[in-house]
């Protein structure tokens, strides 16, 4: 093998495959601003700003959150594809797949699933890799974090009930 020498360059891996995305705001600012909201609850000795913090939070992790899809392709590798929100993926195929997840994870079934994801059939290749059961199984943090978030709104709705009585 004859060795390049500079003269020649490399050609670029992927260049151009690639579509450049918006830059999100950092998590930094979100930490801040609940920085600021339990600062501002320990300052005023006040539990409903430790609660309005929580719900907050909650809805941080549920809904705003920059996070990868995750969702297992028939491949087996997890989705890279950016989206927002643990609750969201990155498309509708993915959506269903990560719903089904969803409602396993509080112990149910989907109740609007009343047919087999199209994803699910086999491609003309005869071959399944990974069923959606499979497939839907949520990352350890993603559950962690879903669960956590489920508990923290449990617990500011109570929190908001008691706080009338």
């Amino acid at each position: 093998m004859v060795a390049n020498l500079g003269r020649e360059k490399p050609p670029a891996a992927r260049r151009g495959t690639r579509r450049r995305r918006p830059r999100r705001e950092s998590a930094l600012v979100w930490w801040a601003l609940f920085a600021v909201v339990a600062g501002a609850a320990w300052y005023l000795h006040s539990w409903r700003v430790a609660l309005l913090g929580l719900l907050g939070w909650c809805l941080y992790e549920f809904l705003l959150v920059p996070t990868l899809c995750r969702v297992l392709t028939r491949q087996g590798a997890p989705c890279i594809e950016r989206a927002r929100g643990r609750l969201f993926a990155c498309s509708s195929g993915h959506q269903h797949v990560k719903n089904d997840a969803l409602w396993r994870l509080i112990g149910m079934r989907n109740p609007s699933r009343r047919k087999p994801d199209p994803e699910e059939a086999d491609g003309g290749t005869g071959v399944v890799v990974h069923s959606a059961s499979v497939r839907g199984r949520l990352a350890p943090a993603d559950r962690a974090l879903i669960l956590l978030a489920g508990a923290g709104t449990i617990v500011t709705l109570v929190g908001m009930v008691y706080g009338f009585g």
